[in-house]
């Protein structure tokens, strides 16, 4: 995919699940069911659609997945399946090694995205991608640390302490620009530090990664916001301010757990209601 200067690919970690009821929040079961159907736990199925970007010469890597440091019990949970390929076989797939990744940029710290941060090697935690700067907002760094009794389960911390151990992580505060073409901007709402990506292609061509902000394309309406959001009406708001921006630019949307739609620009089917219409991974941009 290009999109002007910039060159996108999806590098997938898998599918795994997670309760419709809690991605859906207040809306009811019989309106999200028409559209994501749960298996018999009540599960949807769930995408992590990393997404890989050349700006020129250097490589990024947005969020990296769930990673492989989970035992049995975790995978089952999730819905996890075995012999699938995991984010290091995508790259190898979009014929790029770790080493070849020269900044990884974090929207948060939720194991969902984070996971390929870190891998074991010989009984050591060691970054997955040894050349590259890793990217976190100061904020999200220091509640990851000290969670409250709702997110604890959401953070791990062997997927960014060594990281800090390494020397190898750029902190940011509100927005940060790690290379030319790619803003990194806060955005409460799913928790009070997550951060969406702008990309700009140049001229006319714009793109957003929405991360939890809008985790799927079923996920477009402002209320349909998710229970694990921290801060809900903060996500609706923002929902407000930047799902009309991207309607009306044409930007190309990224949905990070969409395990259906990936690409797609949003059309407005009446005033606040917006659709995503696919775009295929090969489509070349206008």
């Amino acid at each position: 995919m290009r999109l002007g200067d910039l060159h996108l690919k999806i590098v997938s970690d898998g599918e795994f699940r997670l309760d419709g009821g809690a991605m859906f929040g207040v809306v009811p079961k019989a309106l999200w069911e028409r559209r994501k159907p749960a298996d018999e736990l009540n599960r949807i199925r769930m995408g992590t659609n990393c997404l890989l970007v050349r700006s020129g010469d250097e490589l990024l890597l947005i969020d990296t997945g769930i990673g492989d440091k989970h035992e049995a019990k975790f995978r089952e949970m999730f819905g996890m399946p075995d012999g699938v390929d995991r984010l290091p076989d995508s790259l190898r797939h979009a014929g790029h090694e770790p080493e070849d990744v020269d900044h990884v940029v974090l929207t948060h710290l939720h194991f969902d995205h984070c996971g390929w941060n870190t891998r074991r090697i010989d009984g050591k935690l060691e970054p997955t991608f040894p050349r590259a700067r890793y990217w976190l907002n100061r904020g999200e760094v220091e509640h990851a640390r000290n969670p409250t009794a709702r997110d604890h389960a959401s953070y791990f911390p062997d997927n960014w302490e060594p990281l800090f151990e390494a020397g190898v992580v750029e902190l940011f505060d509100g927005e940060a620009a790690p290379a030319p073409g790619i803003r990194v901007v806060r955005t409460p709402g799913h928790n009070r530090d997550m951060c969406i990506l702008l990309l700009d292609g140049g001229t006319a061509e714009q793109g957003v990664f929405l991360a939890d902000l809008v985790p799927t394309a079923h996920h477009l309406p402002y209320p349909w916001v998710m229970a694990y959001d921290l801060y809900p009406l903060q996500t609706i708001e923002n929902k407000m301010r930047w799902l009309p921006r991207a309607c009306e630019g044409n930007w190309l949307c990224v949905f990070e757990h969409d395990p259906d739609t990936v690409f797609a620009r949003l059309r407005e089917k009446r005033p606040g209601r917006f659709v995503a219409d696919p775009v295929a991974d090969e489509t070349v941009l206008p």
